[in-house]
Formats: structure tokens, C-alpha cells, sequence
């Protein structure tokens, strides 16, 4: 039963991945990522570690895609237009990515069925205080960096929403003045 729910899940996640880098609509795509956190969110309980599971679905799927969303919306993007030409390095590096990821596939499938599992997974790796002690002791200034490298993608986005359309040459706060006055 564990192995079906394990590729139901992962099956999903890698899919919804997909469709998070393949979509043109960047809503279907934050809502696609919504999905691909949640599967993985449900392997994670599969792991034995449902704390870094629960913390997926409330970090992860709950507020930083809840951001990506509000981003969205604010920007007002649309669909992206389909270029023309240009893309052969775009192509050359998805189809050196596909590779990569198919052999390491393979290597972990060989390694499967040839005997070399790693072994299940002890306790002392996946408890909240061994959690906690490494991203607090060892990883506490990246933490705080990737902190402050959201807030700044926020102010960022914030910023460019505020920003006129340099194509109308107008002040957006100028027309709704000149509305009120007539």
C-alpha cells in the first residue's frame, strides 16, 4: 500500500513540476506548484517525518506560494508571448538537464535492484531536535539570508507594480485625478 501511495504522490510531484516549467500562464503554474508541494509534502509523511511534512504544506504551500500568487496578481502578468527563434541554448541546456535527470534515475533504479540500499532511515535523522540544531547552529546566517532575500523580492515586486507604464508616459495616480475633476 505504501509503495502505490509513494508512486501516486511522486508521480504527481514530478508532473506538477512539469506543468509549473512548462505552462505559459503563471497562475496555472503558482497553482501547479501548489500541487508539487503538497505531493511532496505527502512523501515526507511517508519518510517518517511528518514535522518537515506539516511544515511543507504550511510554509511552503501556505505562505511562500501564497506570496508568488499575490506577486502575480500585483504585476498583472499575462501569458508569455512564444518568441520566435532564440531559444537553441534554452533547448540545448533542458535537454542536458532531461539527461542528467534520467541517469541519475537510472543509477538510483540500478542501485535498487542490485542490493545497494542505503537502509531505511534512523530516528535521529528525521526528529525536530535535530532539525532545529542544524538549521540553528550550522545553517543559521544562510537562513537569515534567504529571509532577507524574500522580503527584498517583496519590496522588489512592490516597487515594479508601483513603477508607470513607461509606454503610456502617463502617471497612473495622474488619470485618476483628471477623472475626479471633470
Amino acid at each position: 500500500m505504501e509503495l502505490a501511495i509513494f508512486l501516486i504522490f511522486g508521480a504527481l510531484a514530478v508532473v506538477s513540476a512539469l506543468v509549473v516549467v512548462i505552462h505559459r500562464d503563471p497562475v496555472k503554474s503558482t497553482l501547479s506548484l501548489v500541487v508539487a508541494l503538497f505531493a511532496t509534502a505527502v512523501l515526507f509523511l511517508l519518510l517518517g517525518a511528518p514535522f518537515i511534512g506539516v511544515l511543507q504544506v504550511l510554509v511552503y504551500t501556505g505562505a511562500i506560494v501564497v506570496l508568488f500568487l499575490f506577486v502575480v496578481m500585483l504585476l498583472n502578468l499575462q501569458r508569455e508571448a512564444r518568441s520566435e527563434g532564440g531559444g537553441r541554448l534554452q533547448r540545448i541546456f533542458a535537454i542536458l538537464a532531461a539527461a542528467t535527470f534520467a541517469a541519475m534515475t537510472g543509477i538510483t533504479v540500478w542501485r535498487w535492484t542490485t542490493g545497494a540500499n542505503p537502509g531505511a532511515l534512523d530516528e535521529g535523522f528525521v526528529s525536530l531536535h535535530a532539525l532545529a540544531a542544524e538549521l540553528f547552529d550550522r545553517f543559521l546566517l544562510p537562513f537569515e539570508i534567504i529571509g532577507l532575500l524574500l522580503l527584498v523580492a517583496v519590496v522588489a515586486a512592490y516597487v515594479l507594480a508601483k513603477r508607470p507604464d513607461p509606454r503610456s508616459g502617463a502617471d497612473p495616480g495622474a488619470e485618476s485625478s483628471t477623472e475626479a475633476t471633470r
